[in-house]
């Protein structure tokens, strides 16, 4: 990775795109630590208390601590990732959207266009929830100044719709003068910047009271062989892939013959990367979320006991959501009747399968197992910590979101790297000529 950043550096365009890139990052990091007005100073200390054992504790790891410490981006990106999955479901289930996919540039700039106003919607109704969050405070004690009224609120409100919008604009700018992927670096700065925090806990662990604790060192040790382990495991499972076999006929154009050739078509084990995880955390995240606002009702608190991460129905749901958003994100990335026809066209076939559908059968077929296979291993880096600290009464809470965090820090790095890869590529193609 180091290697392709360095030669991505020597292009000048590419260079152009990295340093473009870094300044939406710091300029994020910056926004990350503006504070909201009439915001008391002491969140920070009072929610990080009540955020062990909730799934604000989640959020808080995504919006890299802005969300503990109520300042301007403390939304992050949630409600523009949850914006999306709406938009891409109801994609599906409207016709009107349907065409509108598939209408090329312009489709997909209405598209766009709906995305960004539902996202502004989803920010201001977030907003206001926090807002009241904030004002209710925890345990009755209110995160913000003395003497707040509601003009004060609608301030703070306003602040944090504008810091959602504003967190939406950087990551699309990412994707138009960056090197791309603009929703998934912004997680990848927020999950990062917490790397000091994890040091110093992992300090504090071996030198627990002033005082060198031998226990404290392995376990420390253990945790960073787990995790080179892991990412290791995970950087494997993502290069892992399927080649089908696919035979070219041969063809005679006047006096020379073409075709003839032995070729395959790879299909990634994990695809989809990293946005299974992060869409199932945003669904299964809601439940819990709203009834954080409600601190008072029964009804709401047994919907947060029933749907907080230390129970096992939350690890079920959020596996088998997982899984779910794999094979959605494979359906509306990867047409196996779009790469049949194209095999079709230039002669190509799989051997001892027909062209047609029985190849666009064969294709779905396989391209189904492997989903599954890349979605259970997703799924198992994701949920596994969340066991290990439900079996431990707790003793983990840290610990419960550390795979999901990881696969998003890996994942993220390896994309950007083959995206890098492949501009570099291009560049650097010397034709037919030479």
């Amino acid at each position: 990775m180091f290697q392709t950043l360095k030669n991505a550096w020597k292009v000048p365009e590419l260079k152009s795109k990295l340093l473009f890139t870094l300044v939406i990052v710091i300029l994020y990091r910056i926004g990350s630590v503006l504070p909201v007005p009439y915001v008391s100073a002491d969140v920070m200390n009072s929610f990080n208390e009540a955020a062990a054992g909730s799934i604000f504790q989640y959020l808080n790891i995504l919006s890299g601590d802005a969300f503990a410490r109520a300042t301007l981006f403390a939304l992050g990106v949630s409600p523009y990732i949850t914006s999306s999955i709406v938009i891409q479901l109801l994609t599906i289930a409207i016709p009107a959207l349907e065409r509108l996919a598939k209408e090329g540039d312009e489709g997909k700039k209405k598209l766009t266009a709906l995305t960004r106003l539902v996202t502004v919607g989803l920010a201001l109704i977030t907003a206001i929830g926090y807002a009241l969050f904030l004002k209710n405070g925890i345990n009755g004690q209110s995160m913000l100044v003395p003497g707040t009224n509601a003009f004060h609120l609608i301030v703070i409100i306003a602040c944090y719709c504008a810091g959602a919008a504003l967190v939406m604009w950087l990551a699309e700018k990412i994707n138009e003068n960056g090197i791309g992927n603009g929703i998934s670096m912004i997680l990848f700065a927020g999950i990062v910047s917490r790397g000091p925090a994890l040091v110093s806990s992992l300090w504090y662990m071996m030198f627990k009271d002033g005082k060198f604790s031998i226990i404290g060192l392995l376990l420390v040790i253990l945790s960073l062989v787990i995790t080179l382990a892991v990412v290791g495991f995970v950087v494997f499972m993502t290069h892992s892939e399927r080649r089908i076999p696919i035979q070219y006929a041969k063809k005679v154009v006047g006096r020379k013959m073409y075709g003839g050739q032995a070729s395959n078509l790879p299909i990634k084990l994990n695809m989809s990367g990293v946005m299974p995880i992060i869409f199932a955390n945003s669904i299964v995240a809601i439940p819990a979320t709203i009834a954080a606002f409600f601190p008072n009702s029964k009804f709401w608190s047994g919907v947060n006991n029933f749907f907080n991460y230390t129970s096992p129905v939350y690890a079920i749901l959020f596996f088998a959501l997982i899984i779910a958003f794999a094979y959605f994100y494979i359906a509306i990335s990867f047409n196996p009747v779009e790469v049949a026809n194209n095999l079709k066209k230039n002669g190509g076939s799989i051997p001892g399968i027909r062209p047609g559908r029985p190849t666009t059968e064969y294709i779905t077929r396989v391209l189904n197992r492997i989903t599954l296979i890349g979605a259970i291993f997703l799924g198992v880096i994701a949920v596994f910590p969340m066991i290990i600290n439900m079996v431990s009464g707790g003793q983990f809470a840290g610990l419960a979101f550390g795979g999901s965090s990881l696969l998003i820090v890996v994942g993220v790095a390896l994309e950007t790297t083959r995206d890098l890869e492949a501009q570099m590529s291009l560049r650097h193609y010397k034709g037919f000529l030479e």
